[in-house]
């Protein structure tokens, strides 16, 4: 049995995943092809030739096999993973007939708010989210409309940054892999093996989407990134759901910034914020120059590093008053130096 103190266990865990999506994308490239499930360049993307996606059903299906085998091994376990997994593959679902043949916004949206109302009933709001040493922010008559919120918007700020090769699958990595480190010094092992498999798939998925990608991840796959990202914290309980969201968002937070950045002025500027566009601060710097490696190399820095200062105290590598205040710099620099590049960029 895996336990949080087996690194050998931990690491077999996480390798398994690797291979297991690594195999099953390298598959779905033909695959996908035959299907003429096909992303074709136009004006608005950031490709330059036509590639298979859907890469990400590899993610979706060692997540799930992931879940499925933890509920063996912890039945205690099994009621958050289901609540968790069930409506993810939902996602998943809806999005991958998106991939075949767009779908009308509401029917897509109506599909994730369902699975966040379900994932959220099933095992409750975040009440209150750990700060670390700037304490806890109690989220009171919030908690469910805020959680909605988070899950809903993950969901799908994470199908919007998936724009550019590489960047969607390092960035889910690092998220997983915080995720599980949380939840294992937690006590929380399901969430942890479940995370630490997501971590992995990711991984693998990217010996064929980073760049020059093979394949790309299709909704199908970001939006159940999405999801599993902001709902899987959910499923550690009350004692650990705010310390293990609070890691997650700061984990996420690159995403979250050029989410609401770009959706901000897109607002301002009062264009479609629903039809498709380049404005991304990671497109933009493409569009500047930069090569796909360098801007996924960057998000997926940026990420890696909150999350290693995120979980330090968990460890014992950080005074957590350290850590806190290193987090938030950490994360004021990161905002300044992606304004001040896009500013160069459009300078």
């Amino acid at each position: 049995m895996i336990s949080s103190g087996s690194a050998v266990g931990w690491s077999a865990w996480f390798l398994a995943a690797y291979v297991g999506a690594a195999a099953a994308t390298a598959w779905l490239v033909g695959w996908a092809a035959s299907l003429g499930v096909i992303d074709r360049p136009n004006d608005r993307s950031s490709h330059t030739r036509a590639t298979p996606r859907g890469g990400g059903i590899s993610i979706v299906a060692i997540t799930t096999w992931a879940a499925i085998i933890a509920a063996v091994i912890w039945p205690a376990g099994r009621r958050g993973l289901a609540a968790v997994a069930v409506p993810a593959l939902a996602i998943a679902a809806v999005s991958w007939l998106d991939d075949l043949k767009p779908l009308r916004n509401r029917v897509r949206f109506g599909v994730h708010l369902a699975a966040a109302a379900a994932t959220t009933a099933l095992l409750a709001p975040v009440r209150d989210v750990d700060l670390g040493s700037f304490g806890r922010l109690e989220l009171a008559a919030a908690a469910w409309p805020l959680t909605l919120i988070w899950i809903i918007g993950m969901t799908n700020a994470f199908n919007f940054m998936d724009g550019i090769d590489g960047i969607a699958g390092i960035t889910a990595a690092a998220a997983g892999g915080a995720i599980a480190a949380a939840a294992a010094f937690s006590g929380v092992e399901p969430v942890a093996a479940v995370a630490l498999a997501f971590a992995g798939a990711a991984a693998g998925f990217l010996a064929c989407n980073w760049p020059p990608a093979r394949i790309f991840m299709g909704d199908v796959g970001s939006a159940f990134c999405g999801f599993m990202i902001a709902a899987l914290p959910l499923a550690t309980g009350s004692a650990a759901v705010g310390r293990v969201t609070a890691i997650t968002a700061v984990t996420m937070w690159p995403f979250i910034f050029d989410t609401l950045f770009t959706l901000g002025r897109r607002l301002i500027r009062r264009e479609n914020i629903f039809q498709a566009h380049r404005s991304h601060i990671y497109q933009r710097l493409v569009i500047a120059g930069w090569s796909h490696r360098a801007v996924s190399s960057l998000y997926g820095g940026l990420s890696a590093m909150a999350a290693a200062v995120a979980v330090a105290p968990l460890l014992g590598a950080c005074p957590e008053p350290t850590a806190t205040h290193l987090a938030a710099a950490m994360i004021l620099v990161g905002i300044g130096l992606l304004l001040t590049l896009v500013h160069i960029q459009e300078g």
